[in-house]
């Protein structure tokens, strides 16, 4: 679950940039003390995620609102579809209503699209997980949407593994160059892994030790080529649009990994409406 204290803060911050100097159409238009209640509604089939985040709104919004929900993160949900209830003042459902459908659309979203990726590859080793684009300020929200649609996480930060790129091996001065140092100065409690786009490249971080290589963009019989020449001796990860790919393809090829940027730059919202009573 999502770091209780990181949520307050980006709900803080989320409501005061929306709410600026006052929710002036609320304010002018509904009385004082008005009582409503609601249904959240699914207006199409997908992976529901972020229950417990909208309720942290509407709990931050007000802490009288009753948000109720028999769902959880994860569970599929078909047009039409109760999501949840709310009760409670109307003026502070309202405040909390944009930002709570904002992010439980967007991470609805981001679970619907991991799941559907991670069907594609039923029946193969290859596991699908995310990368680190993903929308700023958003991350843990949007990671945290990736697992809930069956997915896996890569790595949250640039402080949570080694992973060399071309940009890092052009400054280091070559792959092997590049994994040496990493083993001199990185904590020895990290793996590293190396990007590579040739079979050249492959072959030269093999040899250089690297604990997980990146087949940057190679079409599928040349990773099937790679897989068999690592044997075992590497993690084998498949990525570079991977979001336009036949993934059972993939699969096949024998990767242990696919990794797919856009399971969370390129996700459409999961359409959610509340309505009340």
């Amino acid at each position: 679950m999502i770091d209780k204290d990181i949520m307050r803060d980006f709900i803080k911050r989320s409501l005061q940039e929306d709410i600026g100097t006052g929710d002036i159409t609320t304010l002018s238009t509904v009385p004082e003390g008005t009582k409503i209640s609601g249904r959240f509604i699914a207006k199409e089939s997908g992976i529901i995620c972020g229950i417990e985040v909208a309720r942290a709104v509407f709990d931050y919004a007000d802490k009288s609102i009753e948000f109720n929900c028999s769902l959880k993160d994860g569970e599929h949900v078909n047009k039409g579809d109760i999501i949840g209830t709310i009760s409670g003042d109307a003026a502070s459902v309202l405040t909390g209503e944009r930002l709570a459908l904002n992010l439980m659309q967007r991470m609805s979203g981001i679970a619907t699209n991991t799941n559907e990726a991670v069907q594609k590859v039923s029946g193969y080793k290859a596991k699908i997980v995310d990368t680190r684009k993903t929308t700023p300020g958003l991350r843990v929200f949007e990671k945290y949407a990736v697992k809930a649609g069956g997915g896996a996480n890569h790595r949250f930060n640039l402080a949570d593994g080694v992973l060399i790129k071309d940009n890092h091996i052009k400054a280091a001065g070559g792959i092997t160059k590049a994994v040496e140092a990493a083993r001199r100065n990185a904590p020895h409690t990290l793996k590293i892994e190396v990007e590579v786009e040739t079979i050249q490249q492959l072959n030269e971080a093999l040899k250089a030790g690297a604990d997980i290589i990146m087949l940057d963009n190679m079409d599928n019989n040349t990773m099937t080529e790679a897989v068999k020449i690592a044997a075992g001796r590497a993690i084998i990860e498949a990525s570079g649009n991977m979001g336009e790919k036949d993934l059972e393809e993939v699969a096949k090829t024998g990767v242990d990994i696919i990794s797919i940027g856009a399971l969370t730059h390129s996700v459409k919202a999961l359409d959610i409406s509340l309505k009340f009573d």
